[in-house]
């Protein structure tokens, strides 16, 4: 969990057995284990997963109630652990990557988590499939017309209070607010209910790093026992609920899903991370010879949100000597020129921030302000499987580039440009390697490829 997610937290005495021992199995019993839970997901007409915040220590992300958990340290005085990575830049685990695979099979018909890191959503698991009943960091919620916005920043907020941001539905405007539960808050019944509904449906609950004891939350998976449901429970320290377990095993979550997807004969598929960023030009009305124009580069979350993968951006203009480079370090990024001809480059080298798989990413921006680019304006969901599957496919270290879309006024362009910022591999069928950042091979060059072509042609407007 966040760090600050566990700081914002309302104060509470009793929050459960913390510090508890971490048992193993042997590794006779474990491999056994292993085959028998294969065995159980293979013959599940209805297999629903219920996740816990061990699946996503891994990822650097720190429990609560292990060994060297938050409030573990908390009750015995100690300093907090650190988290390896920025909480926004935290990327799925072997485990999240294999509940992807088995949901895209068929095999895995929901997902039911009380983690609020996003690392499911992020993942790819579809939205309609998946219950956060504690909420999500990253998710600000309308209460007027209930649209979602998924951010790349985590929300300052918790317990459902109002964020600084609006709606941007043209007919609302409502003050949006955070989707985070605190300890009093009720949890909502837009993911209560599916969780239920799906639970009771269920002929295999699989809990994943989980310790079962913040209620009601951990009741859910017992309502598959009336319906002859089995339990089966992935976790390092026992939980209240083992005895009704078909299935118990200890050991570490992504080791046993990797064994799983071994038995399975399923390949764990990669995590591309794809990071989007607005790109404004603005030309001032001409009062003389000279043409006043304004580069603005933002977050597509709005002016006042920050982009938390980019450091600083570095503008140059390769064909102007008449035009001074700079470096901007200050977000949002601005930056004013004068110039007589309208048409001129930039290059803009975008230095990203720690936690992203190279340093940087350049993109070339060819402009002619009399002559704006044709407006186009492509499906951004068919244009992200696109730049993964292209990530992907040509075995490259991330840097991938396309623009999403364009728009033209008559004095200002505006687009959207997404990239791949860290791609990273996963070793399906031994669990004992571990999974694989790819970098580049010359870690001080970026590859930025313009991808546009791979995609439908732009409507003009």
């Amino acid at each position: 969990m966040s760090l600050g997610y566990a700081e914002k937290l309302s104060y509470k005495e009793d929050v459960g057995t913390v510090g508890m021992s971490e048992i193993f199995d042997s590794p006779a019993d474990f491999q056994l284990k292993i085959e028998e839970l294969a065995g159980l997901i293979k013959e599940s007409k209805h297999l629903v997963v219920f996740t816990g915040a061990g699946i996503s220590t891994s990822c650097g992300i720190p429990d609560f109630r292990g060994p060297k958990g938050i409030w573990t340290l908390q009750q015995e005085g100690k300093d907090l652990p650190k988290a390896s990575l920025p909480f926004d830049r935290a990327m799925p685990s072997v485990t999240h990557m294999a509940l992807v695979e088995l949901e895209k099979a068929g095999v895995l018909k929901f997902l039911i988590s009380q983690n609020v890191d996003c690392l499911h959503l992020r993942s790819g698991i579809p939205r309609c499939k998946l219950a956060e009943l504690h909420g999500n960091s990253f998710r600000e919620i309308c209460p007027a017309c209930g649209i979602e916005y998924i951010r790349d920043f985590e929300i300052e907020t918790i317990g459902m209070k109002e964020t600084s941001r609006r709606c941007s539905n043209l007919t609302c405007g409502a003050n949006l607010l955070d989707s985070v539960l605190d300890w009093e808050d009720v949890l909502p019944p837009k993911e209560m209910k599916p969780a239920e509904k799906h639970c009771k449906m269920a002929d295999v609950i699989l809990c994943l790093g989980t310790s079962l004891q913040i209620t009601p939350a951990c009741n859910l998976p017992l309502k598959c026992l009336r319906g002859g449901g089995k339990i089966v429970i992935v976790n390092l320290q026992p939980t209240p609920k083992d005895k009704k377990a078909a299935l118990v095993i200890h050991g570490l979550v992504d080791e046993v899903i990797s064994g799983v997807m071994k038995n399975l004969n399923l390949l764990i598929p990669p995590y591309v991370r794809i990071d989007r960023v607005q790109l404004g030009l603005y030309q001032s009305p001409k009062r003389s010879m000279y043409t006043t124009w304004t580069l603005r580069i933002s977050s597509i979350h709005g002016d006042k949100a920050p982009i938390p993968f980019i450091n600083s951006v570095e503008v140059s203009f390769p064909e102007r000597l008449d035009l001074k480079p700079t470096v901007l370090s200050v977000q949002p990024f601005l930056m004013r020129r004068k110039t007589k001809n309208k048409s001129f480059k930039l290059i803009l080298k975008f230095n990203l921030s720690e936690g992203c798989g190279l340093p940087y990413i350049i993109i070339t921006w060819a402009i002619d302000l009399e002559a704006p680019d044709t407006s186009f304006d492509y499906d951004d969901n068919v244009m992200m499987q696109n730049l993964r599957a292209s990530a992907i496919g040509q075995g490259l270290w991330g840097g991938q580039h396309a623009t999403l879309r364009s728009s033209s006024l008559p004095r200002s362009i505006l687009r959207v440009d997404a990239f791949v910022t860290k791609i990273v591999t996963y070793s399906s069928h031994f669990p004992e390697e571990e999974s694989k950042e790819s970098l580049p091979l010359d870690r001080g060059t970026a590859i930025a490829i313009d991808t546009r072509s791979l995609f439908k042609r732009p409507r003009d407007n």
